[in-house]
């Protein structure tokens, strides 16, 4: 089914480019093809943590605080003269121990994943909220792009997000240890008995994603002089959407990385081909809600019509 949504999707992308040839034939010079592919970036890594989330049969909505809560911290470090590499391995690790609290109430005090993860992007939005009062993070004048040029700084992140998708995807579909994460998704009783421990696997599965979400607001910070303390707003949405789009399952253990940035991509080019159709890019979100709950209709239905288990 992975392969067949993998293809999909391409064909889908085909098909919105085409489209955007024949409306917007400037869309596809370099630069403005460059830019829009580093603004994704964050949206990438977030896509990349959630996957392994929702494989597990968990889900996370706080990423978007966590993102928003890290970038301010990379931000405060670098303005008080911490050069911008260590601040970023400062936030992420940050972001990582958000990520690490999510899963252990969830894999350790077996605590809903839905409640946990609301209760943190409440707590981690209204801090925000309380600290900063809207108020943007100036950054030392050599911090954005690594103090690259941007288009320097915007070919670096776009391959080394690339170079971390094809890694990660590679050891999710041969590494025997990341088979856990599909095992429990799709059985947790079944993969306890063969030696596979569900609370462990959840764990991890929530600290990865909150590196990953560490990352995330790492290369949002880098692109702009000043941070946002709103950058993670609606990211989760985002995840959430492109890895069902790209064929994650929702009741977990199916799906993967590749498919997920195929997703993301798709979702990507949405809001410009709304832009030049001349219809309204509010729209982008309610397509993105709408996807979600088709996938959940699908995977309610599919579940329906699977054969009972034997076993």
């Amino acid at each position: 089914m992975t392969n067949r949504r993998e293809k999909f999707l391409c064909i889908a992308l085909v098909a919105v480019g085409l489209t955007l040839t024949l409306v917007a034939p400037g869309f596809f010079q370099p630069q403005p093809l460059l830019s829009l592919a580093a603004s994704r970036v964050p949206a990438l890594f977030a896509v990349m943590g959630t996957v392994l989330v929702i494989l597990t049969r968990q889900i996370d909505i706080s990423i978007g605080s966590i993102i928003g809560i890290t970038a301010v911290v990379i931000g405060h470090l670098n303005a008080s003269g911490i050069p911008m590499p260590l601040a970023a391995v400062a936030g992420t690790i940050v972001a990582g121990a958000f990520g690490a609290v999510n899963g252990g109430l969830v894999a350790f005090l077996r605590l809903p994943s839905i409640v946990v993860t609301l209760a943190t992007l409440v707590v981690g939005a209204e801090a925000l909220r309380l600290t900063q009062r809207g108020q943007f993070v100036p950054l030392k004048a050599d911090a954005q792009w690594f103090s690259l040029t941007q288009t320097t700084g915007q070919l670096v992140l776009v391959l080394s997000a690339v170079g971390l998708l094809a890694a990660g995807d590679f050891l999710l579909r041969n590494l025997r240890a990341a088979r856990s994460f599909y095992a429990v998704g799709s059985n947790a009783e079944s993969a306890r008995l063969s030696g596979i421990s569900p609370t462990a696997t959840t764990f991890t599965a929530f600290t990865l994603n909150g590196l990953a979400a560490g990352l995330a607001a790492a290369c949002s910070v880098v692109q702009s002089p000043q941070v946002d303390p709103k950058c993670g707003i609606g990211m989760e949405m985002t995840a959430v959407a492109a890895a069902v789009v790209g064929g994650v399952s929702i009741n977990g253990g199916t799906g993967g990385l590749r498919g997920a940035a195929l997703g993301l991509a798709l979702l990507s080019v949405v809001n410009p081909a709304l832009t030049h159709l001349h219809v309204d890019a509010y729209w982008e979100k309610a397509i993105q809600g709408a996807v979600i709950l088709l996938s959940v209709l699908t995977e309610s239905r599919r579940a329906k019509l699977r054969p009972p288990s034997n076993a």
